[in-house]
């Protein structure tokens, strides 16, 4: 019996890290592509997107879009724009970035509200942004928003047909741990489940390969930014970045990697690298604990490489995936690191759990209208 691919529809990206320089740049762009493995991503603009479908819903102009990386299967994009603004008055972008949660089957889909919207999509928006859609209301802000789907979720999903050997292993206890309680599982409950083992497959993928789980991602997210600020009514000189948990973590890599981010929000995503060992490590994913790393950048280092820019901190104090000492520590050293800067830090703590609820988007809606207009 031959094995199946343990990379299922990624299997040109090797190919294409073997032709992919390293990102470059200047000395803050080139350190952490190194470290986290970064592959320069083809360029793209928003004409080498293609139009999927469009619909306007309470003001918001939305346009679902397509386009190729390079490798891998397309990735899905949602834009959405006011739809009462002048084509001849270009608004500021906005690049949100979704969380992990442990749900690949969706993607940026949880942060916009879709006639088409999936129950999974659904779910997370419920649990995670207490059934906002981040995207849209930042929309009718007066932002270009775009939502994409990165490396590893949605429509950038490993497909599993047949499941490599150690996920298959791991998907047959789940269908027995199912079919003891009588629960017939969806066909995302089972992808979610094969996902969650398949990271760490992944993630060795990528280190042979020369990349990261992380720098695959950012690679990702680079290419999403290019699109968005080639679109002729956004201001390319005002471009933000916002995410939660997962997505908190990639805003701060993107705003590190690439110095057209003016202004950043990282929402429970925030500590220092030695607050994680040894209890918190099994809390988080391949996207925050790349190995090596934490030898030259902590965390903080990550998140506050350019202090022109200006960045917002959400922290929830009863965040179960991060040490209180951890957050308050990385908040303090953020305001060290961002004091001789042109640039802000703002540190935010709320009581409660690990979320981005209505009330802390409007805070990260009043920062960005703040700094970039």
């Amino acid at each position: 019996m031959s094995r199946p691919s343990a990379i299922g529809g990624y299997e040109d990206w090797p190919a294409y890290l073997r032709s992919a320089p390293l990102l470059d740049g200047d000395a803050h762009t080139a350190r952490l592509a190194r470290l986290l493995g970064v592959p320069a991503p083809r360029p793209l603009d928003v004409g080498a997107a293609r139009v999927v479908r469009t619909w306007e819903d309470d003001g918001v102009m939305a346009t679902e879009l397509e386009w190729q990386t390079g490798f891998g299967p397309p990735t899905r994009a949602w834009r959405l724009a006011p739809a009462d603004a002048s084509p001849d008055t270009p608004l500021p972008g906005v690049l949100a970035l979704h969380c992990h949660a442990g749900v690949k089957w969706v993607g940026a889909d949880r942060l916009v509200q879709t006639p088409w919207s999936t129950p999974e999509a659904e779910r997370v928006r419920a649990s995670s942004y207490e059934g906002r859609s981040v995207a849209s209301d930042l929309a009718r802000r007066g932002f270009v928003v775009l939502a994409h789907d990165t490396f590893a979720w949605g429509s950038r999903r490993v497909t599993f047909d047949p499941p490599p050997w150690r996920t298959r292993d791991t998907l047959d206890l789940h269908e027995q741990a199912w079919a003891a309680g009588g629960h017939t599982p969806t066909a995302a409950e089972r992808y979610d489940a094969a996902a969650a083992q398949h990271e760490s497959t992944l993630a060795k993928a990528a280190g042979l390969l020369g990349t990261s789980f992380a720098g695959t991602v950012a690679h990702d997210d680079l290419a999403a930014l290019g699109v968005l600020a080639s679109m002729p009514d956004v201001d390319a000189g005002r471009l933000g970045v916002v995410g939660f948990s997962g997505g908190g973590g990639r805003a701060a890599v993107l705003a590190h990697l690439d110095p057209r981010v003016q202004a950043s929000v990282v929402v429970c995503m925030m500590t220092t690298f030695a607050s994680l060992v040894p209890a918190y490590l099994d809390a988080h994913s391949w996207l925050l604990q790349t190995p090596g790393l934490a030898r030259e950048l902590d965390w903080t280092d990550v998140a506050a490489a350019r202090t022109a820019h200006h960045q917002l901190v959400i922290s929830a104090e009863d965040d179960a995936l991060f040490p209180r000492d951890g957050m308050h520590d990385a908040d303090a050293r953020l305001a060290e690191l961002f004091a001789a800067g042109p640039g802000s830090h703002t540190g935010v703590f709320v009581p409660g759990p690990h979320r981005f609820d209505a009330a802390m988007q409007a805070t990260a809606g009043e920062f960005l209208t703040a700094h970039l207009g």
